[in-house]
């Protein structure tokens, strides 16, 4: 079979869901993917509608099915379904009676195999049942954390005679990739539905295809341990909040230098009000594009001033965040050197040395330990702990790119309100 293009549509509202389909059929899309999140939204009326308004095109049905294979085959096939999405982790019994429920309805069957631990074993029971695709599928939560399915593809192409479907953040980019590895179907969700032109975007992974060429994408790409660095670059400390579900922020923390973007690894510094010796030692110590982040307890005398500013740019520091005391402002502005702090005052204290420096601390409210990342702009300061700071990026760079596909949607007439049906998804009460 040829190389088919399908677009997952994982939203929860039908009309931006149609909307979004309408511009991807027009960039060339062949298979248009009702997602599980929009069948749970919507029910079955979901994919009805999108039969009704894609009469030519293959609708796909991703009903990700544990259990009652025949009954909710039936539904999705009565509904419009062309191909019907049931999990390969469910019994054989589930399997076989959605296969016998899409035969009489004539309907097709694919497996996704997320979540299953052995993928090649599974696929091979699974051809025995009658079904006719199999889906490797690297979710969502999984791609945060930097996973591909590129190897799975690999394994599984040369071991199963069934056309494969492939999904998990693919791109312009990537596409090329899984279809060298032996994929037949090119699953696309959020480098299509998040993009602000997303006729152009299909298109270009459409080319992508058939040129068998890899086509550069800036977004719509997650980001290794090694590209954290660069993924936190493009992101606002808003989006980091909104990807750590409001957790992170450091409170009273604000910009002393205008305009500026703060990203590095952290070295804490822990002193008292007024002793500025540990924070000027540590600038010996840290290394190029960290922060220094020092805990005065928010003590109201200076420990920063512009000459720990200038030698902390000559030694290439990304910034400097104190729970505490700066002064010197105007000069620090003119230097250029992110710094953040809860007060700016004109007097200084002296150098005594007591403190520590690469011990954990509480800055603006929040522990920061030695690696973890900081992240500072204008609306403030937020610390992500090194551990998940991989995953953290990945999904801010999420968060922003669903924002870019709103903010478009709002430049094309609709209404904040209306686009995200708030009073629908009001939490109900009683």
């Amino acid at each position: 079979m040829k190389t088919v293009l399908q677009v997952a549509l994982d939203l929860i509202t039908l009309s931006r869901a149609l909307t979004i389909a309408d511009e991807a059929v027009k960039g060339g899309v062949d298979w248009i993917e009702v997602g599980t999140p929009l069948i749970k939204s919507e029910g079955m009326e979901a994919i009805r509608s999108f039969r009704d308004h894609f009469p030519e095109h293959t609708i796909v049905a991703d009903l990700k099915t544990m259990d009652t294979g025949a009954l909710e085959t039936e539904m999705a096939a009565k509904a419009g379904a062309d191909i019907v999405c049931i999990l390969g982790a469910a019994d054989d019994a589930t399997v076989q009676d959605a296969v016998r429920s899409a035969l009489r309805y004539g309907v097709r069957i694919m497996v996704d195999l997320i979540g299953v631990p052995d993928v090649v074993k599974r696929a091979k029971q699974l051809e025995k049942t009658g079904i006719h695709y199999l889906c490797i599928h690297c979710g969502i939560d999984e791609q945060m954390k930097g996973r591909t399915p590129m190897e799975m593809v690999k394994t599984l192409a040369s071991e199963t005679s069934l056309p494969l479907a492939v999904a998990g953040g693919l791109n312009s980019e990537t596409v090329v990739d899984v279809i060298n590895a032996g994929a037949s179907i090119v699953i696309v969700g959020g480098a299509i539905t998040k993009a602000d032109d997303i006729e152009k975007a299909t298109k270009s992974i459409k080319i992508a295809i058939q040129q068998k060429t890899s086509i550069p994408s800036m977004l719509f790409k997650k980001y290794d341990a090694a590209g954290i660095r660069d993924a936190f670059l493009q992101v606002s400390t808003s989006n980091i909040s909104d990807a750590m579900h409001k957790q992170g922020a450091m409170i009273g923390i604000q910009q002393v230098t205008q305009g500026l973007h703060m990203v590095g690894r952290a070295l804490t510094v822990q002193t008292i009000d007024g002793d500025w010796a540990k924070p000027v030692e540590a600038i010996d110590k840290i290394e190029k594009e960290w922060v220094l982040v020092i805990d005065v307890h928010g003590g109201t005398t200076a420990v920063w001033g512009e000459l720990a500013t200038w030698s902390a740019k000559r030694k290439g520091l990304a910034g400097v965040v104190v729970d505490g005391a700066v002064r010197d402002i105007e000069d620090i502005q003119k230097i250029g050197l992110p710094v953040f702090s809860r007060h700016k005052v004109p007097h200084a204290g002296e150098p005594k040395g007591y403190g520590e420096i690469g011990a954990q601390i509480t800055c603006g409210g929040q522990i920061v330990c030695t690696g973890d990342w900081i992240i500072g702009d204008a609306s403030g300061v937020v610390v992500v702990p090194q551990n998940i700071a991989q995953e953290i990026a990945n999904r801010a760079l999420d968060v922003k790119e669903q924002e870019n596909r709103i903010r478009q949607e709002i430049q094309n007439g609709g209404s904040l309100g209306d686009i995200l049906k708030l009073k629908k998804w009001e939490k109900k009460i009683g």
